[in-house]
């Protein structure tokens, strides 16, 4: 009941599957066609598709159509092909039943069909976001055979058979998550960082928000930085639409931690970082440089160097553990499935002592750290941007939030760092203070500056930062963040692990 036999175009084809691949098996290697959804036909000979990116087989009057995600070469991304042929009339109920066992084993036994909420933003990052979407995106969900209600931030074409809207005002996504129905499967959002940041911030608002916080959110990368792509999909395919397109129709729920920001009697949700001082400028300073994609980066960082402005601030954390060795060894367990419970780092590894200097501090008090800074980093999951991954130690809901805080150091030494930061390699450089709390909480004392909260500047004021364990939900191919950290010191050698 794994194969069939197909007709197409007069050549006879096999198609068959197993417990991990699809295979397409022409019987005359010249002669079999294939057609990508953008209409240019290509000679196949034979193929082999992982399971997983199979998102459709349609039986119907005899005419047999898989629908498929492929890459033209390893480092290339993923494309929607489509394989079709005719079979026999006696072999129609066949056929059907192949099809249903082959959406049986691609899908693990879930309805492919999904009922999706989508939200486009056209601005984000190079400003392709709706033809992306259009082109690339859409395609994959309506060959799954889902329902879509989309919401658009200009004009976008109406559809018959979907809803197609557009947003009339800046924020419109915070009121669209706060006034949303509960029976969407996914919430997905075709952008950057910055609309997941307002749709969690609706969210949290919503009349049901336990319930709300449970739809998972599922993020097209059409940003800048794309952070929460990576970290749930990898170097790989954390930048491939259509990677991320398969996601939403195969991931799995992935609890994460979330953060409350709080400015006096304002409260926000956080879910991937804070930052103030030069990291914090480099994301505003190089706004429009978006066309550059996450390039704007390293641009701003370059130049944020040769300035080498100090932040002064007053910090204070609820601090867990600071020793980077045990930290990284916590990540590799949790990783192996040795750490049994979300929390990595028990009390009884902690010291009474409030001085920071000491190997770990009670994070049931607040600790101050007094040594002068050019910039704080807070938040979770390891990748901010393609070209910085930020918090290699990072835990989807350890109940904790990583602190990267980078004291004065010189120019050389920060220009350097710029090497293997994409690795996570500036984890150990001395002058980067790593800690993981329960919370913290900072005063500016600078009259004016830039404080950043996922990607969006807040009032330069004084802040106060409180972890909310595992309330996040996105959806994710693994049971935790995608990328590894390889265990290399400042200088890439590699580092060993007691793991």
């Amino acid at each position: 009941m794994n194969q069939l036999l197909i007709d197409s175009r007069g050549v006879s084809t096999l198609l068959r599957f197993t417990d991990a691949s699809f295979f397409i098996e022409p019987t005359k290697l010249d002669g079999h066609k294939s057609s990508c959804c953008t209409g240019i036909n290509k000679d196949v000979k034979y193929t082999e598709v992982p399971l997983r990116n199979v998102v459709s087989a349609i039986s119907a009057s005899g005419a047999v159509e898989v629908q498929y995600l492929v890459r033209k070469g390893k480092e290339s991304r993923l494309n929607l092909v489509m394989t079709s042929g005719t079979v026999k009339d006696e072999d129609n109920t066949r056929a059907k039943k192949w099809c249903g066992a082959l959406l049986l084993v691609a899908y693990q036994g879930a309805n492919p069909s999904k009922n999706l909420k989508v939200l486009v933003n056209p601005h984000g990052g190079k400003g392709k976001g709706r033809a992306v979407y259009a082109n690339k995106v859409e395609p994959i969900f309506l060959a799954a055979g889902c329902t879509l209600d989309v919401t658009c931030t200009s004009h976008f074409m109406a559809c018959s058979l979907h809803t197609h809207r557009y947003t009339t005002h800046g924020g419109h996504a915070i009121e669209i998550a706060r006034e949303m129905k509960l029976g969407y499967d996914a919430l997905v959002t075709v952008s950057g960082d910055g609309l997941i940041h307002e749709v969690l911030n609706g969210i949290n608002q919503h009349e049901h928000r336990e319930q709300a916080f449970c739809i998972p959110i599922a993020p097209i990368p059409t940003g800048s930085g794309n952070g929460m792509s990576l970290n749930l999909l990898g170097l790989q395919d954390g930048l491939d639409v259509c990677a991320a397109a398969l996601n939403v129709l195969k991931g799995q729920p992935l609890k994460t931690d979330l953060f409350s920001f709080t400015q006096g009697n304002r409260h926000r949700i956080s879910f991937m970082s804070q930052t103030i001082g030069i990291t914090a400028d480099i994301d505003i300073e190089t706004e429009h440089l978006r066309w550059m994609g996450d390039t704007r980066f390293i641009i701003g960082y370059i130049r944020a160097v040769i300035a080498r402005k100090s932040c002064p601030i007053e910090l204070s954390m609820k601090v867990v553990e600071q020793d980077k060795s045990r930290m990284m060894d916590a990540f590799h367990a949790r990783r192996a499935g040795e750490s049994p419970s979300p929390s990595s780092f028990p009390s009884s590894l902690l010291s009474d002592d409030k001085k920071l200097d000491s190997a770990s501090s009670s994070h049931g008090e607040w600790t101050r750290f007094e040594t002068p800074i050019l910039w704080m980093y807070a938040g979770q999951g390891p990748f901010v941007s393609r070209a910085l991954m930020q918090f290699p130690v990072s835990l989807a809901d350890d109940g904790l939030i990583d602190i990267s805080i980078q004291e004065i150091t010189s120019r050389r030494t920060l220009l350097r760092a710029m090497d293997g930061a994409e690795e996570g390699r500036t984890y150990w450089i001395n002058t980067n203070r790593y800690f993981k709390a329960s919370s913290y909480r900072a005063r500016p004392l600078a009259s004016k500056g830039t404080l950043v909260v996922d990607g969006e500047q807040v009032p330069f004021e004084e802040f106060q930062v409180d972890v909310l364990h595992g309330l996040g939900t996105f959806l994710s191919p693994y049971p935790h963040y995608a990328p590894e950290f390889v265990v290399r010191d400042v200088q890439g050698k590699i580092r060993g692990t007691s793991v």
